[in-house]
């Protein structure tokens, strides 16, 4: 107990005279309850050098200016991903899914096939003359959405000059042409229609319409809609129409129509019985027998020429038969669905095709009337003039 009262004894002298000493040397008295430690403790702090404040981190401008690398790289990266999204996956895209269901949710662009070089006929029949004339001779009719090849405006009367998609030449009226192809342009459209009756009516409405147009016997347009009965056609005027789906084939869009057998080809050949004669008509508002065979050729699957002087290589050459002890023409080797060339009645020695006929039954040619002005049933046996004005018999059907 002695030894511990010794040592505070000693401590609070040292403690003591150490405080003496302190005042004496800054003259301040530290005899207060608040004692004066020793170190840096309560001195005034250097802020850049504690918190490493330089010019850089404090400035605004440079932050900016660190800040515009990264706007060009987000720019640059926007671009890049935009051009990858609408110029490269249209085009790889197809491919990777083709011959997959996918594809068929893949839209592929429209290949157009005619281009500003090209007219469409806008009427139900466009006559093609031999000059730009009203009185000039007729070589044959073009069909309502037809395309043709325009080459000429310089022409008089209002013509103008064109050649047709099987490289007829002629003249035909300019207003009766269309610079719009859409209507005919087989891509922009999910059906081809092509019309097997006489003729087919284009109304305003599904049901209850107006009449549009009325188009002729092989006429071939496109649809874009299939309802009940009906078809929504577009026509070359820029007006769609309703067609009742009776009395047409429907075809893909770039599909031709299929052969069929020579009934069908007559049964469409009948349908022109008492209707008007016209050089070189196509319609049942006036027609020629060169016209009828083309037009009910081409809608049962048999494309063969217009005008006469071409139909008369068309399909094989029939052989005639005649009976060898009379030297007659045996009629039945002439049969439904043979096109009969004649030649002039006043030239019968000429080979040079005047006019055709088609046999619809043995012994019997539809033909032109002996008045000119219809088209009518003929009957014609060994004996009739008619046989010695054959030039050539063609089949086109087999």
């Amino acid at each position: 107990m002695k030894r511990d009262s010794r040592f505070f004894k000693q401590l609070k002298l040292k403690l003591s005279s150490t405080f003496k000493k302190k005042n004496r040397d800054d003259g301040v008295s530290r005899s207060g309850p608040f004692l004066e430690l020793d170190g840096d403790y309560g001195k005034a702090e250097d802020l850049a050098n504690v918190w490493s404040l330089d010019k850089t981190d404090s400035s605004v401008a440079d932050s900016q200016r660190k800040r515009w690398p990264r706007l060009v790289l987000a720019g640059m990266a926007f671009v890049a991903i935009m051009l990858f999204v609408f110029l490269v996956l249209p085009k790889v895209l197809p491919g990777f899914f083709k011959n997959t269901d996918i594809a068929l949710f893949v839209e592929k662009d429209p290949e157009l096939i005619y281009d500003d070089t090209y007219r469409v006929v806008k009427v139900s029949a466009c006559s093609v003359m031999s000059e730009d004339d009203v009185t000039s001779q007729r070589i044959t009719q073009l069909l309502m959405n037809e395309p043709v090849h325009f080459l000429n405006d310089d022409c008089e009367n209002g013509y103008v000059l064109i050649r047709t998609m099987d490289n007829i030449v002629g003249y035909v009226k300019g207003d009766e042409l269309n610079t719009d192809m859409s209507s005919c342009e087989p891509d922009l459209h999910l059906f081809k229609i092509v019309v097997a009756d006489i003729s087919k009516r284009v109304m305003s409405h599904a049901s209850n319409g107006t009449l549009i147009a009325e188009v002729a016997m092989n006429t071939v347009l496109y649809a874009d809609v299939k309802r009940d009965g009906v078809y929504q056609v577009q026509l070359p005027n820029g007006e769609s129409g309703w067609i009742s789906s009776s009395g047409v084939i429907e075809l893909g869009i770039n599909d031709e129509t299929a052969e069929v057998g020579v009934r069908y080809f007559v049964s469409s050949v009948l349908t022109m019985i008492n209707a008007t004669y016209l050089d070189g008509g196509v319609t049942n508002r006036g027609i020629s027998i060169q016209g009828l065979a083309y037009v009910a050729a081409g809608v049962n699957g048999v494309p063969i020429p217009r005008e006469l002087k071409d139909q008369v290589n068309c399909g094989t050459e029939v052989k005639l038969e005649y009976d060898e002890v009379t030297g007659d023409l045996l009629i039945d080797s002439i049969i439904p669905g043979d096109i009969v060339f004649l030649a002039d009645p006043y030239r019968p020695n000429s080979r040079e095709p005047y006019e055709a006929a088609i046999c619809t039954h043995s012994g019997i040619l539809l033909m032109r009337a002996s008045t000119g002005t219809s088209i009518k049933l003929c009957k014609f046996d060994a004996n009739s003039e008619l046989v010695g004005r054959i030039i050539t018999v063609r089949r086109v059907f087999s």
